[in-house]
């Protein structure tokens, strides 16, 4: 686990904090949101840059494993969330959607660290990460039109619009980046490994020009935080008993159980977030849903990696 894997966390902290502070001068507080989904832009350009479609084939190679981690991914989290939301949060209809939007869609980065700590199959992990990728792309609409939809009405066209914006063109121009430089050095030596390691500071710098915005607004609903406690961890801990009874039932070795675990348990709020600032400007709860849900992410998947370890001394 590299060190910006390990400083995620701190770095998101500190562009919270950074935010807020930096939106108390007027100036900044009024243009900040302009540079939201500029950066946001940059990192999923990186993201979908990062991952290589060649390794699809891969993913099919273990068919019991595809079939279970899509499976829970696409169609079991996605009820879980919403039936989650429904009973903590269903007097916050713009927190719920915020974490529905969430929770329906897995992580395509960090997870692949925690899965290599907890001794997991890393390479099982990466070959259905492109599936992941793409299935979270093409269904969030729906799941929004679905889930979100009966919550608050969703006009179809802002929808279609912000995705194209801020999914489609980025993957586009990622993947056209790939193929004009297919043969040369510079994609794989420099242009990559960039983007590899900016992702991070991209994200950072979308959620500190988000905080500089919306900061008022934010010291107005602090009690955001101890609303969504609950059901995130419910959702993590719930997440976990699913991964570990699918992967007994299944008879998966050890390592292969911790992959399913990770790839099930981890979020892919950067994808979410950048939906939620162009479908629903005028909500800011939705986007402060999604900034929230990672920090209390990633120390339950370090807590996460620590029990899997232990049982593995167990058994």
């Amino acid at each position: 686990m590299g060190i910006l894997d390990k400083l995620q966390t701190f770095i998101i902290l500190f562009a919270v904090g950074l935010g807020l502070l930096l939106g108390q001068v007027d100036i900044i507080e009024q243009y900040a949101e302009t540079l939201v989904i500029p950066f946001l832009l940059l990192m999923l350009y990186g993201l979908f840059l990062t991952i290589p479609l060649q390794q699809l084939k891969k993913a099919f190679s273990n068919i019991k494993f595809l079939g279970s981690s899509t499976l829970i991914n696409f169609i079991w989290t996605p009820v879980l969330a919403w039936s989650l939301g429904a009973i903590f949060l269903s007097d916050y209809p713009a927190l719920w959607i915020g974490f529905i939007m969430l929770m329906v869609t897995p992580c395509t980065d960090w997870y692949l660290a925690f899965t290599r700590i907890a001794k997991g199959n890393v390479a099982l992990s990466t070959s259905v990460l492109p599936i992941n990728l793409i299935l979270q792309v093409v269904l969030l609409p729906i799941y929004l039109l679905l889930f979100a939809g009966t919550i608050e009405t969703i006009p179809i066209s802002t929808l279609l619009e912000s995705v194209l914006i801020v999914l489609f063109i980025p993957f586009a121009l990622a993947h056209l980046t790939r193929f004009l430089l297919n043969k040369k050095s510079v994609l794989n030596n420099k242009i990559i490994p960039f983007f590899a390691n900016a992702q991070i500071f991209f994200l950072s710098l979308a959620i500190m020009a988000m905080f500089a915005s919306q900061g008022s607004y934010l010291f107005g609903n602090l009690a955001v935080i101890y609303i969504l406690i609950i059901p995130i961890l419910l959702f993590f801990v719930i997440s976990y008993v699913v991964g570990h009874l699918v992967g007994k039932f299944l008879k998966f070795s050890y390592e292969d159980s911790v992959s399913l675990n990770m790839a099930i348990i981890a979020r892919n709020s950067p994808v979410s977030l950048a939906i939620a600032v162009t479908a629903f400007p005028d909500q800011p709860l939705i986007a402060l849903a999604l900034v929230i849900g990672p920090l209390i992410e990633l120390p339950v998947l370090a807590i996460v990696s620590q029990i899997l370890l232990l049982t593995r001394k167990k058994n």
